[in-house]
């Protein structure tokens, strides 16, 4: 990894020197995120019986959000997420989850329908409108109902827009798009604004 990799053309290759960069970090403040990821998950769980059900989580990370799926029951809790030091932060802060390297808009190693719920937090707004075509089908293909995505919803506050420019997200494009590119998917789509500038994206399969 090289900090030259932050100014490559290939948006994964700067996605991937900027997690692996901030694994540490992230992991010791993502406290943050859990106070929103606490309100979410309670919503999810008044939609969805969560309990026994088997959830694998698109671009874990460190494991914050898919935790609250083991909190509530889960039977089986995975995550799969393209930095091998997010998952490694991950592995050991969460054994109760089991990760794994992966790339999100191929997981040709995954069978059909293999779980209740695909999730995925603060990862889709992240790429452009057909990179997030090639994951939300990845997403319907491996789910046997759900797929939940938690993101940006209504206004996003000032420090998160600068992390997204640096980044280089789509997240405007995103919050503006998102529920259009899921109905065209899916049979049924509901947004849940929840607080912090995000929400809930539910998909029926």
């Amino acid at each position: 990894m090289s900090f030259l990799d932050y100014f490559s053309k290939d948006a994964t290759t700067r996605a991937k020197f900027i997690f692996n960069s901030i694994a540490r970090i992230y992991s010791k403040v993502d406290h943050t995120l859990i106070e929103s990821y606490e309100e979410s998950i309670e919503v999810v769980n008044k939609k969805i019986d969560i309990t026994g059900l088997k959830v694998l989580d698109i671009g874990s990370g460190t494991g914050a959000w898919a935790m609250k799926f083991v909190e509530h029951q889960a039977s089986e809790v995975y995550g799969i997420d393209f930095s091998d030091k997010m998952l490694k932060v991950g592995k050991e802060k969460h054994p109760e989850i089991q990760f794994s390297l992966g790339d999100a808009e191929n997981l040709f190693e995954i069978s059909d329908n293999s779980f209740d719920i695909v999730t995925a937090s603060f990862v889709v707004h992240g790429v452009k409108e057909e990179r997030r075509d090639k994951i939300l089908s990845e997403m319907k293909r491996i789910t046997r109902n759900h797929v939940i995505l938690h993101d940006f919803v209504g206004k996003t506050p000032f420090f998160v827009r600068f992390l997204e420019f640096l980044e280089q997200s789509d997240y405007k494009h995103f919050k503006t798009n998102i529920c259009t590119e899921l109905q065209e998917k899916f049979s049924k789509v509901e947004k849940i604004q929840t607080d912090f500038g995000s929400g809930l994206y539910i998909a029926i399969k």
